[in-house]
């Protein structure tokens, strides 16, 4: 009896694999069929190598898949209710309320804030059936923000095929990128440590994002699709963006967890959150991935700039910036691994080292100028 239900799970599962793949491939096909025209050869391997990685992400992790199969089946949805007019967004109810890119988008912001305040008080309550439900919407808020990058994608061709591009050209769309790739890693590793109290520090940092896309839409309104600057129009783009993301959503992660590690080192909410050997361990593991990303994402965009400019390197300010964010973490590792430095001065260290990213990030468009002056608020 058991041996069946066992093949039977199994061969669900193995389906439920294969669904997942068709309708990645699916969703590129379509793509390519629609934007072959727009597309190089290197933009197609870069959309077909992306349905291998998202399809071994999906078989290693199973929540990541059921949230890309209605990422993908929602998207495809509301691209069928626009019938190649972008004014439908404010005509057809699904749209206006709820999947177009800003209506999706600031549905993900509402989850995002309802998520860290359930996870406060599951956290203060110690209430596990609270962390479930904030859980649970930090997954919506995550399936809404990739609905709505996705349809905004869409939309950028509605508004001219010349104007059409991946959404991760500007800070409104990055800082969008940074909520859900932070939000994956946390739900990754929740998952793998069963963490759901430390959500109460993550999604701080995510919130704080929140308040930026908020603020960029409202005050700046700066939500809308805009052609790329021509130092933009590059398909390393579509690869450097996305790993320099993913360090600085892993460094991010570190950060707050830092935050978690450095007040039960004070014997403080020591009975809510997990064990200071798993804590250490987690902050260790987001930056070393962090810091892989990263290095990868420094290479592409060195050889990004020698086509775009004529040179690896220049030292523009967040060239230089960069690489003090590399070297920090690459010392922050060395005494990790090398030196076996343990402890309350790494997590300050790593808390410290968020602010170096922050200001690389964000206070280098603030206050400095160079060659990325595109990306200024």
């Amino acid at each position: 009896m058991f041996n069946k239900l066992f093949k039977s799970s199994k061969a669900t599962f193995q389906t439920f694999n294969v669904l997942y793949l068709v309708l990645l491939l699916g969703g590129a096909l379509y793509a390519l069929k629609k934007f072959h025209n727009y597309m190089d050869i290197y933009e197609e391997v870069i959309l077909f190598g992306s349905v291998g990685f998202f399809s071994w992400l999906g078989w290693s992790w199973n929540h990541f898949k059921k949230i890309m199969i209605l990422v993908f089946v929602t998207s495809l949805f509301a691209i069928q209710l626009y019938q190649g007019a972008l004014n439908n967004n404010e005509q057809v109810f699904l749209l206006k309320y709820l999947i177009s890119s800003q209506s999706a988008i600031m549905w993900m912001n509402v989850f995002f804030v309802l998520s860290l305040l359930l996870y406060w008080l599951g956290l203060l309550k110690e209430n596990n059936l609270i962390d479930d439900i904030a859980s649970s919407f930090t997954s919506v808020a995550v399936l809404f923000g990739f609905i709505g990058l996705l349809v905004r994608w869409y939309e950028s061709y509605l508004i001219g095929l010349d104007v059409g591009h991946i959404p991760i050209s500007n800070l409104y769309e990055v800082f969008i990128l940074f909520c859900l790739i932070t939000s994956l890693l946390y739900l990754f590793y929740e998952e793998k440590f069963n963490t759901k109290k430390l959500g109460a520090f993550v999604l701080i940092v995510i919130n704080a994002a929140v308040g930026f896309i908020l603020w960029y839409t409202f005050d700046r309104h700066a939500d809308g699709v805009q052609p790329l600057v021509p130092a933009l129009q590059s398909y390393w783009m579509k690869i450097h963006v996305p790993a320099n993301f993913i360090g600085y959503g892993s460094f991010s992660l570190a950060a707050m967890v830092s935050v978690a590690y450095l007040i039960s080192s004070k014997k403080i909410l020591t009975s809510y959150l997990p064990k200071s050997a798993v804590l250490d361990d987690l902050i260790y593991k987001s930056i070393a991935i962090g810091f892989i990303f990263f290095t990868i994402a420094t290479i592409l965009g060195a050889i990004w700039a020698a086509e775009a400019w004529g040179g690896y390197w220049s030292w523009d300010p967040k060239e230089t910036w960069a690489l003090i964010v590399w070297l920090n973490y690459a010392a922050w590792l060395h005494y990790r691994i090398v030196k076996g430095l343990r402890g309350s001065i790494l997590a300050w260290w790593a808390l410290i080292g968020l602010v170096v990213t922050t200001f690389a990030f964000l206070g280098v468009n603030m206050f400095l100028s160079g060659l990325h002056s595109y990306g200024q608020l």
